[in-house]
């Protein structure tokens, strides 16, 4: 099932997009007006952050936290999350698909994840791990078919943990567009979908819903074409989300 608009808690219309909207959403941000990419996942990731402490309260700090982390922009923006978690003195792991195979940006964060307290560990170790949240930012709206290799252990690792999981954008291994699963996807408590939701976003697999500001001006919509209510986020850099006329 998709869905063509969500609303905010404040009865705000949201339009849904694709993922041929939304790659055209950020070519343009990167090619033509900004934020460029490392500024959007610099948002991402501290949305997330912010996302997982909340989920989390008061026992944040003693709450082991693994990040799984793709090699493209969604996982930069798990990596990102980890580093803001690591210098307030959380419990984190990152764990790589692929550590030689990331893009050059999320290397960057990579590289300043190293500098915290935060801790990297190998997927031949995922079962030594002992989380009590799990991040899910291992594919985002860029999936191609059915997940595989160590991204598809990963997804599958998720569904043995009776613990919260909190996907960044979409759950992985759900396509953003239509909603459909190729067999192994993961079952997300909350989702934090980035710019505008994504209309494959469903109750039954994204959990409790949130949009985060990637700090897109509203030129950059307008170009692509899509009518995105003038200030849809108020005074907050997230808001929930629900189906429209729900």
């Amino acid at each position: 099932m998709t869905s063509q608009a969500f609303a905010t808690d404040l009865g705000v219309r949201v339009p849904a997009i694709t993922t041929d909207q939304m790659r055209e959403v950020d070519r343009v941000a990167i090619e033509e007006l900004g934020p460029n990419l490392y500024q959007m996942m610099e948002n991402a990731g501290r949305n997330l952050a912010i996302t997982v402490l909340e989920t989390l309260g008061a026992a944040w700090s003693e709450t082991p936290i693994t990040v799984l982390s793709g090699t493209g922009g969604n996982g930069g923006g798990g990596i990102c999350a980890a580093r803001h978690l690591a210098n307030r003195g959380a419990d984190v792991t990152v764990v790589l698909t692929d550590p030689a195979g990331l893009t050059p940006v999320p290397s960057e964060q990579l590289a300043v994840y190293r500098a915290t307290a935060g801790k990297v560990a190998e997927p031949s170790a995922l079962d030594a791990l002992r989380p009590r949240l799990i991040v899910d930012a291992i594919i985002g709206y860029s999936l191609h078919g059915p997940p595989r290799g160590v991204a598809r252990r990963m997804i599958d690792w998720i569904g043995t943990k009776s613990v919260p999981v909190i996907s960044l954008d979409v759950p992985s291994g759900i396509d953003a567009t239509t909603g459909e699963s190729f067999g192994s996807q993961v079952q997300a408590s909350v989702t934090l979908t980035l710019a505008l939701p994504k209309t494959g976003l469903d109750a039954e697999t994204s959990g409790d819903l949130w949009l985060a500001d990637l700090g897109i001006p509203a030129e950059v919509y307008r170009r692509v074409g899509i009518d995105v209510p003038r200030g849809l986020f108020g005074d907050r850099f997230r808001v929930p989300l629900r189906p429209f006329g729900v």
